[in-house]
């Protein structure tokens, strides 16, 4: 038994293809079976059921699957203890993150990042939190950064800033005329929203209690995929709109007039990376935690007396 013979039952799993797995590893199908075939005659049980398609683990298959998983994570720790030692911040790191974060987040420390530690590898992805806490859980990502509290005991959340909420609105909108809003103020009848699957789309619902009221027919029904057309939406068909704080600092200043804030005590999102929990690239993740903190405003490091808007189940 080897860790090669692990990392291939593995991508086994995650791939449900041994072609594909083979791919995934950089090697031939048949190396990789017989390498999966050697395990499995050693271990004298049948790993995967072949007969299936897509392949998927036998009973025994799975407990083996689980323990090659913590014994692959121990293994890398073996790593980061040398490199630790050596004061030396090197590896890879798969870092998720969300849509409606990473295009105003990631400009503010990547570059400075990556130049400071040019032995760390990042690869980043752009997903869900769905998808996030499902990648996290099979080990697909090392950490990720999203909108917290999730909830989840097997996952760890490191707070990293509150992002105030604001209404991004168009001039004719009658709330324009206000100061500070209440929540009562949106009409939900005017509000342009993301697309199922954003949480921060689950947030914008929790925070206008739109599950609980009747929506009005319209003649356009229209869900972005991203900030920026929620925005653009506002400019050019009316209406309003929910941003977050960093998108709020990325507006001109003619925009930032279409602006109106929330009375205190503000809604906000909370901003976490997040793991799993037999993550063993602790280091990293503090590394990258601390710049991520140095980069941000830092009226955005405290909650004070604001109002976290929790996720919709």
């Amino acid at each position: 038994m080897n860790l090669q013979q692990l990392e291939y039952i593995i991508a086994v799993d995650t791939h449900r293809h041994f072609a594909k797995a083979a791919e995934a590893s950089h090697v031939t199908q048949p190396t990789l079976s017989m390498m999966i075939q050697k395990l499995e005659e050693e271990l004298n049980i049948k790993i995967f059921d072949r007969s299936r398609q897509p392949v998927v683990p036998t009973e025994a298959g799975e407990a083996v699957i689980q323990q090659a998983k913590l014994i692959l994570l121990e293994a890398g720790r073996l790593k980061e203890i040398v490199n630790e030692m050596k004061g030396e911040l090197k590896g890879e790191l798969r870092l998720g993150i969300i849509p409606t974060v990473a295009p105003y987040l990631l400009p503010l420390f990547l570059n400075r990042f990556i130049k400071k530690y040019p032995l760390l590898k990042i690869k980043i992805t752009e997903l869900t939190t769905a998808q996030i806490i499902e990648k996290l859980k099979s080990q697909q990502l090392d950490a990720a950064i999203l909108a917290t509290p999730l909830n989840n005991v097997v996952l760890n959340e490191y707070p990293l800033y509150y992002e105030q909420f604001a209404v991004y609105a168009s001039k004719s909108e009658k709330l324009m005329k206000k100061k500070f809003l209440l929540q009562t103020d949106i009409d939900t009848n005017r509000l342009w929203l993301l697309e199922e699957g954003h949480c921060m789309r689950s947030q914008v619902l929790s925070l206008c209690e739109l599950r609980k009221k009747e929506l009005d027919t319209s003649n356009l029904a229209y869900e972005a995929g991203s900030i920026e057309t929620l925005k653009k939406m506002v400019d050019m068909n009316n209406g309003i709109t929910i941003l977050p704080a960093l998108a709020v600092q990325e507006l001109t200043a003619a925009e930032k007039k279409q602006v109106r804030y929330f009375k205190p005590p503000a809604p906000v999102r909370e901003i976490s990376i997040v793991t799993y929990r037999h993550f063993v690239k602790q280091r990293i993740v503090e590394v990258l935690k601390n710049e991520i903190k140095a980069a941000v405003p830092t009226d955005m490091l405290t909650l004070k007396r604001q109002h976290i808007t929790m996720l919709e189940e």
